[in-house]
């Protein structure tokens, strides 16, 4: 056997397409220039959300730690959150720690939420889907598979990019060191300092969607004229729009109006013309 280490790849997921890749062009661009056009254009690259909007789909969570920086993990087999240090990767030293990626699917969870919700739901990648919670006593665990006010998160984008995660009861996600040196996550935190705060990476695409979905917003906000007549004849008169007048009734409506009994009549009018007996 060879004495090589073992590299971690790249995490795929299932029904991705893979990235052709491209040579080097005649016209003299850099290797690295293009490399990072590519990434732009690759919708499963691992980008930093900008605002808390964007943090949506497969997200990847890192806290800084000393003296290695972890990842939030979930193991199937112990169902199980597991803070696993990033050094034992065997990634190269050359890589920061803002340009890591998930090499495996105990890596990744997957975020959810309500459309026009401020709050997040995050989910596991592994196993039958469990979400991530924290009771009333700050006790962190993925044990449930349907959602609830516990399992419910916002998250808060800090001005240096960093994201915090406030639950139900108004206190903070942390990385608490217990007996032994050992690493747990906590969720009675009151302040956002330094344990407080993760690193989350998305994939590009679900960035891009974010600011489409704006962009259709906003092009549908814009004043249009509306015939209102047109409208209520349209989605408020029987027979699917067809308005059903006469000389009679309109001499009626006038002599009604004049009389200071339009709505009354208006009424009378209603009742006659209603063909659902049922009404």
């Amino acid at each position: 056997m060879s004495a090589d280490k073992v590299r971690p790849t790249k995490l795929k997921f299932k029904g991705e397409k893979t990235k052709k890749k491209r040579k080097r062009d005649d016209d003299g661009v850099s290797s690295s220039k293009q490399r990072r056009i590519e990434e732009e254009e690759a919708p499963d690259t691992w980008v930093m959300p900008e605002s808390p909007a964007e943090i949506r789909g497969p997200t990847f969570i890192i806290h800084p730690s000393d003296p290695s920086p972890i990842s939030v993990n979930f193991d199937s087999t112990r169902n199980k959150i597991i803070l696993h240090p990033l050094d034992k990767e065997g990634t190269s030293e050359s890589t920061s720690l803002l340009g890591r990626e998930p090499t495996e699917v105990a890596q990744v969870w997957v975020t959810t939420r309500v459309a026009g919700s401020p709050t997040i739901n995050l989910r596991t990648g592994t196993g039958e889907g469990k979400f991530l919670s924290c009771d009333k006593h700050g006790i962190v665990s993925a044990i449930r598979e349907a959602r609830g006010p516990e399992e419910e998160w916002t998250p808060v984008v800090l001005p240096d990019g960093m994201v915090a995660f406030m639950n139900v009861y108004e206190n903070y996600l942390s990385v608490d060191e217990v007996a032994g040196g050992a690493l747990q996550l906590r969720g009675d935190s009151e302040e956002v300092g330094f344990k407080e705060r993760f690193w989350i990476k998305i994939q590009s695409k679900y960035k891009r969607e974010v600011h489409e979905e704006k962009k259709k917003r906003e092009a549908g906000s814009e004043m249009t004229v509306i015939d209102e007549g047109s409208v209520n004849r349209l989605h408020q008169a029987w027979g699917a729009g067809r308005s059903v007048t006469s000389k009679d009734d309109k001499k009626e409506l006038k002599r009604a109006q004049k009389e200071g009994r339009l709505a009354e009549a208006l009424l009378d009018r209603r009742s006659k013309l209603k063909s659902d007996r049922f009404c």
